[in-house]
């Protein structure tokens, strides 16, 4: 079965993380998509919280480790990925913690239906599918650790 690469973010204001409701899936889910050819997946994650929400979002979870020899560049740490199926193919996802400096989100209405910000308890809401709460619950998780950094 083919698969593509791609990116998922959950991205983060003000102790809520933003989730949004995918106009063909009909599903909430994290911002992301697929990754381009020759694109660095973080690139990718930043591009796609831009095009998708209008947000200009920070990757989270950098590991500083000097830049010495033949490092280039430092990237972020997706903190879960997985392969998931999405009827035709797979996707291989990476998942990044995000931050945005604001909460106004201009969505890209051919392909998202709805975005909203979540705190925990409404994660748990009946509409949120159980993969994208758990992985949420991780998140934020993940977001209070590095917080406390």
């Amino acid at each position: 079965m083919k698969i593509d690469l791609t990116v998922a973010g959950y991205i983060f204001y003000e102790d809520k993380v933003l989730l949004i409701q995918h106009k063909k899936s009909k599903l909430w889910l994290p911002v992301g998509g697929h990754i381009d050819k020759d694109e660095i997946p973080d690139n990718a994650m930043i591009r796609k919280a831009k095009e998708e929400v209008g947000l200009e979002v920070k990757l989270l979870n950098m590991v500083g480790i000097p830049q010495k020899g033949n490092i280039v560049q430092q990237m972020a740490t997706p903190f879960y990925a997985n392969i998931h199926n999405v009827g035709t193919h797979n996707h291989y996802c990476l998942f990044y913690i995000c931050e945005s400096s604001s909460r106004k989100t201009i969505l890209k209405k051919k392909e998202i239906m709805n975005a909203e910000w979540f705190s925990i308890k409404k994660l748990f809401e009946r509409r949120i599918p159980t993969e994208s709460r758990n992985i949420g619950l991780l998140a934020f998780k993940k977001y209070g650790e590095i917080k406390i950094r």
